[in-house]
């Protein structure tokens, strides 16, 4: 594991730049799990991530003819923000690959800080390889985003915070990518208060690391898709599994839909913006995932906030139908003067609110004279959905719903 010594000098260097970011108490989500659940916000972090620390303080220990050559790396996006804070920080050039699906956010966060942007490969590790070759040609440094002991380090210090923090702790709960955020963590846990589970939390979509945990040797996917794209990662490091096997007692994973689910959780009720990967250990949570006795005290590492406003949209759409507050209908009426009134009298009568309408009688699907209304709805809850669907039946209307 990582020296517990060098996770302290590492958070000396980064204490100058890097936010000791709030640890509260969540209530709600506390009552929701049966957990009493603490929330360690990296969201909140500079950069909106807990990448920042690991790559200001590797490039700190940089010598100055390194720093003076210049910095690579490869991120789908708060690695590459980190290492290009810091590298603008020492005023010394950074390249950084990222995949050409990157959303342009990140992108935009990574050119403000003064780097240059190569987009480059399908995902992480087509960029990551490529970086790789790039720094090498070029002579510079790689900064590799999880699989370097100064990096890992520079992670660690979360642990070290957390520990400062809270007075009693029964678990930890880590997002996994690559692993070096919970390698740094584990180590310093491990060392300071070995009683403490630390547990960690994979996308199914990117599940290398916990087949490779469960099997105990590295494991590669041959494909990765999830919507924690921060932790899209398709190869295991053996780097950070051996540490992983060493410190981390279980390894969980969660699906997309679980993933949306609390980032909407975290939105409503926490008043929190938290990408898909900084919101798994919530995801865990919702979805009772943690194998902990009641009451556990428990701490959750957000680990970044820099989602796609598109994404964000997307989630909050699928939310809202999912928690029947959304209702999506298309409707076929005789395309006659007053029959998408009568229609639209009968959501009124319900207490419905449309907040969007649209008209159709020119579909080939359509029998002649008829028209398809599409129609969505603001409802409040399963029942009122269940009254809606029930008068339209009543009333003989054809109709299916959008999901």
């Amino acid at each position: 594991m990582i020296a517990l010594q060098k996770i302290e000098e590492a958070a000396k260097r980064i204490e100058k730049v890097a936010s000791r970011t709030p640890f509260a108490y969540a209530p709600i989500l506390s009552k929701k799990c049966g957990y009493e659940i603490y929330l360690k916000k990296e969201n909140l972090q500079v950069t909106g991530a807990f990448k920042l620390r690991g790559a200001f303080n590797k490039i700190a220990t940089l010598s100055q003819e390194e720093k003076a050559a210049g910095v690579v790396a490869a991120s789908a996006g708060n690695h590459a923000q980190g290492v290009a804070f810091s590298a603008n920080y020492f005023n010394i050039p950074a390249a950084i690959v990222m995949p050409e699906s990157t959303p342009l956010t990140k992108v935009n966060g990574v050119k403000a800080y003064g780097a240059e942007v190569i987009l480059h490969g399908k995902n992480y590790d087509e960029a990551y390889e490529y970086a790789v070759e790039y720094a090498k040609t070029e002579g510079k440094t790689f900064v590799h985003p999880f699989a370097d002991e100064e990096v890992m380090a520079g992670q660690g210090t979360i642990a070290l915070e957390i520990l400062e923090q809270a007075e009693k702790l029964d678990a930890v709960i880590v997002p996994i990518g690559g692993g070096g955020l919970i390698a740094g963590m584990a180590s310093a846990i491990k060392q300071l208060n070995p009683a403490i589970k630390v547990i960690g939390v994979t996308a199914a979509g990117a599940p290398a690391m916990r087949q490779s945990f469960e099997l105990g040797r590295p494991v590669d996917s041959t494909d990765v898709r999830t919507i924690a794209d921060g932790i899209a990662v398709r190869d295991t490091s053996p780097v950070t599994l051996d540490i992983i096997l060493e410190t981390v007692d279980d390894i969980v994973e969660v699906d997309d839909e679980e993933i949306a689910d609390a980032i909407l959780f975290l939105l409503e009720n926490q008043k929190l913006v938290v990408e898909g990967a900084g919101a798994v250990g919530v995801a865990a949570l919702l979805y009772d995932k943690l194998d902990l006795p009641p009451q556990s005290r428990v701490a959750v590492v957000l680990s970044g906030g820099n989602i796609d406003v598109t994404m964000l949209s997307v989630i909050i759409e699928k939310g809202l139908i999912k928690s029947y507050r959304k209702m999506k209908l298309i409707v076929t009426l005789v395309d006659k003067p007053g029959s998408l009134l009568k229609l639209t009298e009968i959501f009124a009568q319900t207490g419905a609110n449309i907040v969007q309408i649209g008209y159709d009688r020119t579909s080939a699907s359509l029998a002649y004279g008829d028209a398809n209304v599409s129609i969505g709805l603001e409802t409040k809850g399963k029942e009122h959905q269940e009254e809606i669907r029930r008068l339209l039946t009543q009333h003989h209307y054809r109709f299916y719903e959008e999901r």
